[in-house]
């Protein structure tokens, strides 16, 4: 065939159909993988009437593939694999499809194996118990666990052996009993314990296993760390020395009561908790699967050797602790997860949201489809949908379940388990979905947590909840029904309420515009003395503007030259002779050097305030200049110290971004990482500079703005020292590896005997490496330093010896806290306080627990003699580093 006049028409393919497809672009799926499809795809429309169908295909596709030269059971079991360990809410109906292929096929036609082989059930149970294996080799304990369900539901449907099972179960909870057991490995094993017991419990009952010996094992591990739970319940009260059991359940606690309620009654509540489509099928009657004898591995810990200046070991490993979820309904509303019926419906949505946090849109339409797996009357009938008849206890409303399960996501403590974009966004995607149904929710959810904030909702809690508000309202048009808080503003200012009023209004200027967020507030709170709104709209407060301030010709000079891009040099020497300039007209006790520094970083800051990119650019430009000016000399000074001069730095930023205050904690961040200031200035300015210029009341007080500063630096200090000790095991370890490459090559060069092979054995460490301890090492000298100022700084605010603080006293006691109507800013701003130091100690713990003995020795011997505040002070320092469990 050809073609004339070389026109673009295009080339037609023996294979192409009429409109040009070219076909042999088109990927088919294999045989294997449309049977691990069809089994992951269980469910599309009705669960229940697919499973006699999909029985019969995988057989049939067994069948093909024994024809073709080898048995499907890989591709059967894979599929089973992950249709467990990522679709959770469908193992109920798995172990239902795998008592099926137990049986023989209901074709009378189908040929039945004669050698006495295992039916296509036992074997693809079989392979599935590798995979299991597989998974806890690597301790991947979201796998194992769902896998538990997996085995406990094939247990009840009589597949496998109650007894092999309970041991199973038995071999978990040995990890409780374990040697300094960290929380998070002791808490995951629990789990897999106690729903495995949860699901087959009224078997193991029926078989005589002791199931008393799994519940006590976990009540014992569970009251052994019950003064953990005291700095991780999201409701504080100063007072309690053991957590408030209102407005929060612990995960672990939530399933020990289960535990208990189910054990109580004989485990009769476990098929009106737990789906069980399997129950109506006929009686089992071959021999169940054998579950073998396994031993849970330990805990992998690396230790490359590194340590500290005192010895410690370096390696630091994230802390978890119990998880608290808040509670914002009444249990006719949502389910109680200290229930077998609650537990087991936030629970899963637990893992959905866990499961499917890689793709937020996915996870709003199951979370929505969610009761099409869970028992009929679970949750009210959604709008339009049939009515059904209410179950007694349950008949739930599944947006308040969704909303209330993923705001407590949202507020666990230290951290959530995700960022919390990752909540916010998805609750933004469900509203999207329903907007009817959801967007009533969100609202109630909010009036909750608001209400909460008065009866002591935890300040990070309370700082997230203003974040999550802010981003929602951004979403949906800023719309909120702000009139219902406005009797709120007759409180005190530094009251919770108003704390958070003036923090979510300050996001959401920061997401738009300040005159749209003032149009969207009732009268009584735009006014000035409502103090809900910041006085001037966002942007930079350059001192040196207005011609009639001092130093105005001094500014503008320097201004010109830093506009025209002149040479840092040159500039440090025009700030030489305007010192000595100012030095001469100056009154009073002017401090020189600090003016000419305010000005030189401020005039630095103004030319870069356009955009971001700006910012850097200059600083970029101007480092040297910078790094004269922090070494607090003029131009002839080579880096000495003057932890004034830094200071005066952090001032003049503070200063100038002081009506966007985000942005002081953006430029501090800066000038850490090119190493104008150190973390540890960054610190002491938190405590000392920082509320001076910030216009703090007093000098025991501690806000959000100064924790957002203080956790910059305090991350900037540990991700360095990360950094660091990842550089030097990478050395060592190539190090190593050349050693032994040179061992190896002169080995096979030349037969020796063992005393000659031992001489080339030492190697000499390379300068890289050299050079990179000595930066490890100076580093973990910055951190502790860090670390040490952090805690000295909480001291003087709450209990030190030489600045005894009233207050403090004033709002632990339990008369204090049923006074708090009565507390006036003082008391508040104290109280507030304690409550940030009780964050650092947990959000830091294992930091601090590296250096615990030299922290002691530096700053909690600086407090006073024992009264209820310094008490409150050891203990909340002892259960961070492990003194006090």
């Amino acid at each position: 065939m050809s073609y004339h006049g070389g026109g673009h028409r295009k080339r037609r393919y023996q294979g192409a159909d009429d409109h040009g497809h070219d076909h042999r672009r088109d990927t088919f799926d294999t045989p294997e993988q449309k049977l691990r499809k069809s089994i992951i795809n269980l469910g599309e429309v009705d669960p229940v009437q697919e499973l006699p169908r999909l029985a019969n295909d995988i057989r049939a596709a067994n069948d093909a593939a024994l024809a073709t030269g080898g048995p499907a059971i890989p591709a059967i079991s894979e599929g089973f694999r992950i249709g467990v360990t990522e679709q959770p809410f469908k193992i109920p109906y798995y172990a239902a499809l795998l008592r099926l292929l137990h049986d023989p096929p209901a074709d009378p036609e189908a040929t039945l194996p004669t050698d006495g082989s295992p039916t296509l059930g036992k074997q693809v149970l079989e392979d599935f118990w590798k995979g299991f294996q597989a998974f806890l080799d690597k301790l991947a304990w979201r796998e194992i666990r769902f896998c538990i369900h997996f085995f406990s539901h094939c247990t009840v449907a009589g597949l496998v052996s109650s007894q092999t099972m309970f041991e199973l179960l038995r071999s978990f909870t040995v990890v409780l009993q374990e040697f300094g057991v960290s929380h998070g490995r002791a808490m995951k094993a629990g789990l897999c314990a106690a729903e495995g017991l949860m699901i087959a419990g009224p078997i193991m009952l029926k078989s005589g296993a002791d199931v008393t010996e799994i519940i006590t094992a976990i009540r014992d591990y569970s009251e052994s760390v019950i003064s953990t739970k005291t700095l991780v319940h999201p409701v504080v009260k100063l007072h309690e020395p053991s957590p408030v059991i209102e407005h929060a359940d612990e995960l672990l606690d939530s399933a020990l009561a289960v535990l208990n309620a189910l054990k109580a009654e004989d485990f009769a509540q476990t098929a009106d908790s737990f789906a069980q489509p399997y129950v109506d099928f006929p009686a089992f009657s071959a021999a169940p699967f054998e579950v073998p004898s396994v031993l849970v591995p330990p805990e992998v810990i690396e230790l490359d050797g590194l340590t500290t200046e005192t010895g410690e070991d370096a390696q630091v490993k994230k802390e978890e602790w119990p998880a608290y979820f808040v509670r914002l309904f009444d249990n006719d509303v949502t389910p109680d997860p200290t229930t077998p019926s609650g537990y087991a419906i936030k629970s899963a949505i637990l893992d959905i949201l866990d499961v499917f946090e890689v793709n937020r849109k996915e996870c709003a339409r199951l979370l929505l489809e969610y009761p099409k797996w869970t028992l009929q009357g679970t949750f009210k009938p959604r709008p339009g949908a049939p009515e059904q008849e209410p179950v007694p206890e349950k008949n739930w409303q599944l947006e308040n379940t969704v909303i209330e399960v993923t705001l407590g996501s949202i507020f666990l403590l230290p951290e959530s388990t995700y960022k919390p974009i990752y909540y916010i966004t998805l609750i933004t995607e469900i509203c999207k979905l329903s907007p009817q149904t959801v967007g009533p929710a969100v609202g109630k959810s909010i009036r909750k947590l608001y209400g909460l904030l008065s009866d002591g909702l935890d300040v990070e809690v309370a700082h997230r909840f203003a974040e999550w508000f802010s981003v929602h309202m951004s979403n949906f048009g800023f719309a909120w029904v702000w009139k219902e808080w406005v009797p709120d503003v007759s409180l005190s200012v530094r009251h919770p309420k108003r704390r958070f009023v003036r923090k979510a209004l300050e996001y959401e200027i920061r997401l738009s515009y300040f005159d749209r967020i003032l149009k969207t507030l009732p009268e009584a709170m735009q006014s000035p003395e409502a103090q809900c709104m910041p006085e001037d709209a966002p942007g930079p407060e350059y001192e040196y503007d207005d011609p009639s301030k001092p130093y105005h010709d001094a500014a503008q000079s320097l201004l010109s030259l830093l506009r025209g891009r002149t040479k840092a040099e040159d500039v440090v020497t025009h700030l030489d002779s305007l010192k000595n300039t100012i030095s001469e007209t100056a009154e009073g006790d002017v401090n020189v050097s600090t003016v000419v520094r305010t000005i030189a970083v401020q005039s630095l800051l103004h030319i870069g305030n356009r955009s971001f990119s700006h910012f850097l650019n200059a600083i970029e430009r101007y480092l040297p200049l910078l790094r004269n000016i922090a070494s607090g000399g003029g131009a002839s000074t080579t880096g000495s110290s003057n932890i004034d001069a830094r200071m005066d730095i952090l001032n003049a930023v503070s200063g100038y971004w002081k009506r966007v205050r985000n942005m002081v904690v953006i430029v501090f961040d800066k000038l850490m990482q090119y190493q104008i200031v150190d973390p540890t200035d960054v610190v002491a300015w938190t405590f000392v500079y920082g509320e001076a210029s910030t216009s703090a009341v007093g000098k025991t007080t501690f806000d959000s703005f100064q924790w957002d500063v203080l956790k910059g630096a305090l991350d900037k200090a540990n991700g360095r020292v990360t950094i660091a000790r990842k550089k030097v095991t990478a050395l060592r370890k190539e190090a190593d590896d050349n050693a032994a490459k040179a061992i190896a090559t002169e080995g096979a060069a030349m037969d020796v005997d063992a005393e000659a092979k031992a001489d080339v054995m030492p190697v000499a460490e390379s300068p890289a490496l050299t050079t990179a301890l000595k930066a490890f090492s100076t580093l973990t000298r910055e951190q502790k330093a860090a670390l040490s100022r952090a805690l000295d700084g909480f001291v003087g605010y709450l209990a030190a010896a030489d600045k005894p603080n009233p207050t403090a006293a004033e709002v632990i006691t339990e008369d204090a806290w049923h006074n708090r109507v009565n507390w006036n800013e003082k008391q508040w701003e104290t109280w507030e306080t304690w409550c940030w130091f009780r964050h650092f100690c947990r959000a830091y713990s294992p930091y601090l627990r590296n250096y615990t003995q030299s922290l002691e020795e530096a700053s909690v011997s600086k407090i006073g003699p024992s009264d209820p505040a310094v008490d409150l002070f050891k203990k909340t320092w002892n259960i961070a580093t492990g003194q006090d469990i």
